[in-house]
């Protein structure tokens, strides 16, 4: 009777720590999530503002069709809180449209690598990953380019001291890589970047010996 009670109660308290960390888990993943989530939300209030943009322009064209001004070229859309751009740079449609774990990717990387950057530092960051994504050069998925290594060595810095997993993903980070992923480049086509403050001399003297060198934007360099 006792050895049975005793079974019982070890049962019992594996089972409540089985749900616990069930529910941990779950925990962590809706957290992990949540970025990629608002993410999405935005690009979708993104892409009904620019559809009804269009739609307006459409409207004041065809009524009067005589003024130049009246089209959709003249036409501002708001892409963040702080930015205006005109319709002109922005499709109603996703120039990328990734799967959730690339997503958040994408966000870990843009946090991680220019979380004490400007919006528009956030928004090369994720130009370049996006650039790689598209060059014959690179993995053709944003993991494939973020988690590459080069002789065992990862490519990106944050992977390596394991900063990429454990960043909490800002709104203004969430921001630059909606611009990012609805078209918005300003990174010349730069496929490379780094702080040359803090960056090996050796990697450094590579890519000034063998990259074409763009600008400078806060603490990074852009090459291709």
């Amino acid at each position: 009777m006792y050895k049975r009670a005793l079974s019982l109660l070890v049962l019992g308290s594996f089972l409540f720590m089985a749900s616990f960390l069930c529910v941990k888990s779950i925990d962590r993943i809706q957290l992990c999530s949540e970025p990629v989530q608002m993410l999405k939300l935005e690009l979708e209030q993104l892409e009904e503002k620019a559809k009804a943009m269009e739609e307006r322009a459409i409207l004041e064209a065809r009524q009067d069709p005589g003024n130049p001004e009246k089209g959709l070229g003249i036409l501002d859309i708001a892409v963040s809180g702080q930015r205006v751009v005109d319709y002109g740079m922005i499709e109603h449609t996703l120039a990328y449209d990734l799967p959730d774990e690339e997503l958040d990717a994408l966000l870990r990387i843009v946090e991680a690598e220019a979380g004490n950057e400007d919006e528009d530092g956030k928004l090369l960051v994720a130009n370049v990953v996006l650039n790689r994504m598209d060059s014959e050069l690179f993995p053709d998925t944003v993991t494939g380019v973020v988690l590459q290594k080069e002789k065992g060595i990862s490519q990106f810095s944050p992977v390596a001291n394991g900063s990429f997993y454990r960043v909490k993903v800002s709104e203004e980070t969430i921001s630059a890589v909606g611009r990012a992923l609805m078209g918005e480049d300003i990174s010349q086509g730069a496929l490379y970047f780094a702080a040359r403050k803090y960056a090996d001399s050796g990697k450094m003297k590579w890519f000034d010996e063998n990259l074409t060198y763009l600008f400078v934007h806060g603490g990074h360099e852009f090459f291709r």
